[in-house]
């Protein structure tokens, strides 16, 4: 497994890609409280921040740069 610790809190640090991919999105170090990203996009999972619709927008057009 490739070194990822520097990406996540302490807790995750140890888990399998299968396992962070359903982790809540608060396990991603420097984020905190991602309530708002459950209320507002119904993010709940780091699997469901890749997946949404308005990131893929943002990172496609970041790559269009």
């Amino acid at each position: 497994m490739a070194d990822v610790t520097k990406f996540f809190d302490k807790e995750f640090e140890q888990k399998e890609f299968s396992e962070l991919v359903d982790a809540p999105v608060d396990a991603i170090a420097g984020v905190s409280k991602a309530d708002a990203l459950k209320q507002v996009l119904n993010i709940q999972t780091i699997r469901d921040l890749a997946e949404n619709k308005f990131v893929l927008i943002a990172q496609a057009l970041s790559c269009m740069l």
